[in-house]
This record gives structure tokens, sequence and C-alpha cells, in this order.
């Protein structure tokens, strides 16, 4: 099962954790990763994000992401939820969460996902700052 969203609403990490897990007793492996927008990046403060993607092709890389870690994992569900719009500090930004029948698949698709998502996915980031506003590139 692969959940895929871009939305610029908040997400609620029990109801994603849950809808891993419901109807679902092979897998006794999940592991989720929440990203947060953070106060200090690249040497600057940071007073709130912006972030603007692509649509349709955004959900579409996310989906073939999903898939490819699938292939390459032993694997069952995957969610990916990734936010746009202003964003202000500790937000969340990314939920990705994954089950597997085995821990060391599931840490290792999750890690992979958050890797290959910052560097493949049309998202632009634009970080606010007491300097002005600044496009930064994945980190």
């Amino acid at each position: 099962m692969l959940n895929i969203a871009v939305q610029q609403e908040d997400f609620d990490t029990l109801s994603l954790y849950q809808q891993l897990t419901q109807d679902n007793t092979q897998d006794g492996a999940i592991v989720t990763f929440v990203g947060r927008v953070r106060e200090f990046n690249q040497g600057h403060d940071i007073r709130a994000m912006a972030l603007e993607h692509y649509p349709g092709m955004t959900e579409a890389v996310l989906h073939e992401l999903a898939e490819n870690a699938v292939e390459r994992f032993a694997v069952n569900h995957i969610t990916i939820v990734h936010r746009v719009g202003e964003l202000r500090l500790a937000d969340q930004i990314v939920f990705v969460g994954v089950t597997s029948p085995h821990r060391e698949d599931a840490f290792s698709a999750c890690q992979w996902i958050m890797d290959t998502l910052k560097s493949s996915a049309p998202f632009w980031k634009k970080e606010i700052t007491a300097q002005g506003t600044r496009w930064v590139t994945a980190d």
C-alpha cells in the first residue's frame, strides 16, 4: 500500500501511524520520520519557510520514489506526506512511514526515501531570515 500526499494543511502523525498499522499483521517493524522547520540553517536564523512545488509532477515523483523503495527493500506499506506553503518554526514539513516484516529494511527504506526525496522531488525552499529571504538547496 502506498499513500502519497502533498498538502498545505498540517498532518496528524498518530493518524498516519494508525493507517500504516490498520489491518496489517504481517509487518513487525514500523519506522517513521517527521521533519520540522528548524530555527537555524547554514549560518542563518530562520523565522519562517515557504515551500513551493510543481503540482502533479511532485506527487508523481513521490509515488515513483515509494515504488522504487518497495523494489529495493522488503517493505509493504509506505506513507509520504509533504507540506507546501508558508510554514513557521517547529511546523511539521514531512512525514515518511514504512512498514516491513523486519526492522533493518524498514529503517533502510525510510532513510533512503528521505535522502532521495531531498535530492529528487521538485520542491523549492525559501527561508525567511532577519536579513531577508533566500532560496536554498537540499541539505
